[in-house]
């Protein structure tokens, strides 16, 4: 009977872990459609360049008019080959294949549904909705714990084999991309293109964790147990009473540590100021909060 219990748990496990996927999958997809989508709005219509393999397929075409969602997958090709080989291989493969894939088809099919001047000549409302958007499809994709492709694996084997950090390997590829944009459409579109790889990060970075930035504090004062009841009396939220000794007296000292939202953290200093003004209080942003009376800890919301 126990033996039969366990493989059923064992079966339904997997099934929910295919549901998981499934929906994953969805999101890699959703993110490359939104990705081809700022493209041909609003990126390739003002001759603005983001950077990576993208970018560079814009700068090609401008002079072949070969098809960028082909030479998005073409350009692809030597770097998944790497990826392959430093970045987990299998694991690697499904989330990346499907995020450039659906990338390059969509970007090469919306061509012919989408108006090829765009919807504005405005460089200015070109950079910012083409930026938000295709940041947006990034964060998607990201979600769905997928990668772009193209210089998100470089940046990511640099950051592996090098100790370079991913977000100065993405600041050499994309600068020396839009260097490249400079000689091809002129500087003026070019300084464009850096906002518009500015305004695309903060957007997947949104897209990505959302806008529920929270605070932490760190409390150090005498009265522990009283500014600890308040807090969870109120204002609802759990604490945590951490052991430290003051470096200069060498006394012990019990440190409060708490989250709260952004709306909460002017009741907190007017709480902890009314209970002991002489308390010491470090607030700090953090960008996520999971667990009871925040997100839920559930790798389903990933």
């Amino acid at each position: 009977m126990d033996t039969h219990t366990s493989t059923m748990k064992y079966f339904f496990s997997q099934i929910e872990f295919r549901k998981r996927d499934i929906g994953e999958y969805a999101l890699i997809v959703l993110g490359g459609l939104v990705q081809a989508a700022a493209l041909r709005l609003f990126l390739v219509p003002a001759e603005l360049v983001s950077g990576g393999i993208s970018g560079m397929a814009q700068l090609i075409h401008h002079y072949t008019a070969f098809p960028i969602g082909m030479m998005v997958l073409l350009g692809n090709i030597p770097l998944f080959i790497l990826g392959w080989q430093y970045l987990g291989g299998p694991r690697f493969v499904v989330r990346t294949v499907l995020a450039i894939v659906s990338f390059s088809i969509f970007t090469d099919v919306l061509v012919l549904f989408l108006p090829r001047e765009g919807v504005t000549n405005d460089l200015v409302l070109n950079t910012i909705y083409g930026g938000l958007l295709l940041g947006v499809g990034l964060g998607i994709v990201y979600r769905g714990r997928g990668t772009s492709g193209g210089s998100d694996i470089l940046g990511r084997i640099l950051n592996r084999y090098t100790g370079i950090s991913i977000s100065q390997a993405y600041l050499v590829t994309d600068s020396l991309v839009v260097l490249g944009a400079g000689f091809v459409f002129g500087w003026t579109k070019a300084l464009y293109g850096l906002v518009l790889i500015y305004v695309s990060g903060l957007a997947a970075e949104t897209a990505l964790q959302g806008t529920s930035v929270v605070r932490s504090a760190m409390i150090v004062t005498t009265q522990t147990d009283a500014i600890s009841s308040a807090i969870m009396r109120d204002l609802q939220r759990g604490v945590t009473i951490l052991s430290g000794t003051g470096a200069y007296s060498g006394e012990p000292k019990n440190v409060i540590y708490c989250a709260v939202t952004r709306m909460e953290i002017n009741r907190l200093r007017i709480l902890v100021h009314d209970l002991d003004p002489k308390a010491f209080m470090v607030i700090g942003q953090a960008q996520e909060a999971l667990g009871e009376g925040f997100k839920p800890l559930s790798l389903d919301d990933d």
